[in-house]
């Protein structure tokens, strides 16, 4: 999918009142009406490595369409939330190999996906700040500030490290000490809302304090509201941060990202 050795590519970059949000005739939402790649679908991301997927977040509808038997080699979710696991649902009824989903040891998961897997293969990731292999990467749970047991993760390969940090308000203390001993190549960051009080998720002036405090290379931002959308079109972002769009591709290793 890409000639370099690490790519991830934002299959969707939206809150969950993405954009056009029904009913609303904002600026924001009427651009996406119009011109399709101002839309966002539920946030999540698709990491090539080596050649072998890992599909991060399953909010997607129709994966079953999207994707061929065994081209995902498995699913990482942060959190059970809806917006980031709706698209299972029909996925589970297929045939084939089992498919390993790997999320956080949320024991309530999300209506009945454990009591009916289907080709599912659940598996918890119990230790926070453990690194796990996963093909040739690395993949380190990082606790995440939500309203329901979320991880973000650190995907490292070689000497590339992506921060992934969505849903979360802040940071706790501990996954914040932890980041910045680290030498984030690439982080991708919750940014809901616009400038004014904010739950659950961080506005734009929190998460550009983040991107500041944890100083990586790059930083963008994801999990979009459409009122962040229409904040955005008369405001600008500092140097070094920028805002992910569906589709997008991050490419690091042989090329820049």
């Amino acid at each position: 999918m890409s000639n370099a050795p690490l790519s991830l590519i934002f299959t969707g970059t939206g809150g969950v009142r993405a954009t056009p949000l029904f009913g609303c005739d904002c600026p924001a939402c009427q651009r996406a009406r119009s011109a399709p790649q101002y839309r966002r679908r539920p946030c999540g991301a698709l990491i090539d490595c080596e050649g072998e997927l890992t599909l991060l977040d399953a909010g997607l509808d129709r994966l079953a369409q999207r994707f061929q038997p065994g081209e995902l080699r498995r699913i990482l979710l942060t959190h059970y939330h809806m917006d980031h696991v709706h698209g299972l649902f029909p996925l589970r009824w297929g045939e084939g190999d089992a498919l390993p989903v790997f999320s956080p040891p949320d024991p309530q998961g999300c209506d009945d996906l454990f009591k009916h897997p289907g080709l599912l293969d659940f598996h918890f990731l119990k230790q926070p700040f453990h690194a796990y292999s996963m093909g040739a990467m690395s993949v380190t749970p990082i606790p995440l500030n939500h309203s329901r047991m979320t991880w973000g993760y650190l995907i490292a390969w070689q000497a590339i490290r992506i921060a992934w940090l969505t849903d979360t308000k802040g940071l706790p203390e501990n996954s914040y000490d932890f980041l910045r001993r680290q030498r984030i190549t690439g982080l991708i960051v919750d940014c809901t809302w616009p400038p004014g009080p904010a739950k659950n998720h961080n506005n734009i002036h929190e998460a550009i304090a983040l991107c500041r405090a944890i100083q990586p290379e790059r930083a963008w931002l994801t999990h979009i509201d459409h009122a962040l959308d229409e904040w955005l079109l008369s405001h600008s972002l500092p140097a070094g941060i920028a805002v992910a769009q569906d589709n997008q591709r991050l490419s690091f290793g042989l090329t820049s990202g």
